[in-house]
């Protein structure tokens, strides 16, 4: 194994830039008698003289020269690496890479993120849109956004936006013309719309609680999508009933465009999750992209 010679050659650096041993231990915290032993033992290594030394001076042999010469471009880009990095420790900048499911990017995402981009201009955003769970550590990801039941039990997770609830809605048109269903296994009756979370994933089941405790139910439908945008635009232009997150279609519940059914058998459940690997050092651009995001969910 070779020696490690790096504290050494600060050493020499040091007393060279100083031109003497007492500033040069001032600068690295050692004293001068401990700096020159340092210095001898270096030399000693080498087998060669580095500096000439005299009660008035201390001076470079050709062996010094020469080595100082070879180190010093490379110590220095050492040193602006290092501070680099501090500056990356203390400033929110590089690329910071989050993975969130598809069906959250145009109710959480996309309202924040230009906003987001402009309070932090050194912060580059690469967002993995993507339904499947990753694995944050071997993909090289800092963060992602799922909902609570889906987040891994090892990572650490902070709550965003409080819980959250499904809704059955439809079209005051749907609902004229085809009633409103009393019980969940009444869907047999009537055309719902169903998605998939992903491209070739299986179609979701709806999921309904009776007296605290959840159960699934296969419908049937015209329509299977893995779009949220085209699922919601089939839900308001009559096509069937739609299982989807308040979140989703609140706006157009509140408009009128859409009428809920089936509520008392909907309660809130666990919501969204910001979830990343460790507590530890957690990067600066990490943790102003959490402040920012559960500061706009509330």
């Amino acid at each position: 194994m070779r020696d490690d010679h790096s504290g050494a050659l600060r050493a020499f650096h040091a007393i060279v830039r100083h031109g003497g041993f007492t500033a040069a231990a001032r600068e690295l915290e050692v004293t001068p008698s401990a700096l020159s032993q340092t210095l001898k033992q270096f030399e000693k290594r080498l087998g060669v003289r580095l500096l000439q030394r005299t009660t008035r001076s201390v001076g470079l042999t050709e062996a010094g020269q020469a080595l100082l010469a070879r180190t010093a471009p490379a110590l220095a880009e050492v040193d602006g690496a290092i501070e680099e990095l501090r500056r990356h420790g203390e400033h929110p900048a590089g690329t910071l890479r989050i993975t969130v499911a598809a069906v959250m990017v145009s109710t959480l995402i996309e309202p924040m993120v230009a906003d987001f981009l402009r309070a932090y201009p050194d912060v580059r955003l690469d967002m993995r849109v993507d339904s499947a769970l990753n694995d944050l550590v071997s993909e090289g990801l800092d963060a992602g956004i799922r909902l609570g039941e889906k987040v891994q039990r090892d990572m650490v997770a902070l709550p965003l936006g409080g819980l959250q609830r499904s809704v059955v809605v439809g079209s005051p048109d749907y609902i004229a013309r085809h009633g409103k269903p009393k019980h969940p296994r009444d869907l047999r009756a009537h055309r719902c719309i169903r998605f998939r979370f992903r491209s070739g994933g299986p179609v979701y089941r709806w999921e309904f609680a009776e007296h605290g405790r959840w159960f699934e139910l296969d419908v049937d439908g015209p329509l299977i999508a893995n779009d949220l945008p085209l699922v919601v635009r089939a839900a308001l232009d009559g096509v069937g009933l739609l299982h989807t997150m308040e979140v989703f279609v609140r706006e157009h519940i509140a408009t009128g465009r859409l009428v809920g059914v089936l509520e008392e058998w909907l309660p809130p459940y666990d919501g969204f999750y910001l979830y990343y690997p460790s507590r530890y050092q957690v990067p600066p651009k990490l943790r102003v992209f959490i402040d920012f995001l559960r500061e706009r969910m509330g």
